[in-house]
């Protein structure tokens, strides 16, 4: 049997901001083979280039250079547009700040997305994947009425519910309280568990790296240590 092939491969990716005596390097030279169903931290002080390689491995940021295959589509060839319907059901995103919608309800918010992609029963799925992380009871309910935690668990809701290949989360927990953040992450992984995705999570945080399979550390635009060499 042939192994299938990994959610993410990558090989001399770059991404350089600005041109000429103005250019900063921000990515220098990331090789990388993210297995399918992997979860995958990656760590590093900031500046050092976790968010943004995140944001070139979500399809969010086109590299400057390299090879990059994303859930089997080629990454490297497209343009933004593009970049943008190949994350469509794909790729499902969680960010520090949540970005709900504020004329939206929390049903709205994760239904629209599958909407506007044309997928089936939208509003059905929303409802179920609201369910799925206990917010059933909140679905008519405006961004501005539901705390931190809530708020962040639609953004979960939002990302799972297409069953994308592959969930990444920028520091998911990073507008928590502690309390908050745990009982955040402890849904995002139980939701990853049940659908099979590949997560990746940007955060600064040992202890949540620690839950993931594999840790990445980046310093300076650079792989600097891999648990999964």
């Amino acid at each position: 049997m042939t192994s299938p092939s990994p959610a993410i491969a990558a090989q001399n990716l770059t991404l350089t901001l600005g041109s000429g005596d103005a250019a900063v390097e921000i990515l220098g030279g990331i090789d990388l083979i993210v297995p399918q169903g992997q979860a995958l931290a990656l760590l590093g002080p900031s500046g050092s280039g976790k968010s943004s390689l995140m944001a070139v491995l979500s399809g969010l940021e086109r590299a400057s250079s390299g090879a990059l295959s994303v859930a089997g589509e080629d990454f490297a060839a497209m343009n933004e547009d593009a970049l943008a319907r190949a994350r469509r059901g794909r790729i499902g995103i969680v960010l520090q700040a949540f970005h709900l919608l504020p004329t939206m309800t929390a049903l709205e918010n994760v239904a629209t997305p599958m909407e506007l992609a044309g997928m089936a029963d939208a509003a059905q799925r929303a409802r179920a994947e609201l369910e799925a992380v206990g917010l059933g009871h909140r679905l008519t309910h405006y961004p501005a009425q539901l705390s931190g935690g809530e708020q962040q668990r639609v953004a979960i809701a939002r990302a799972i519910a297409p069953r994308p290949a592959l969930v990444f989360a920028d520091e998911p927990t990073g507008n928590l309280d502690a309390a908050t953040g745990h009982g955040v992450i402890d849904l995002l992984f139980a939701r990853r568990n049940e659908t099979g995705a590949t997560l990746v999570i940007v955060t600064h945080d040992a202890e949540l790296a620690a839950r993931c399979e594999r840790v990445i550390t980046l310093a300076d635009g650079r792989i600097a240590i891999d648990s999964g060499a």
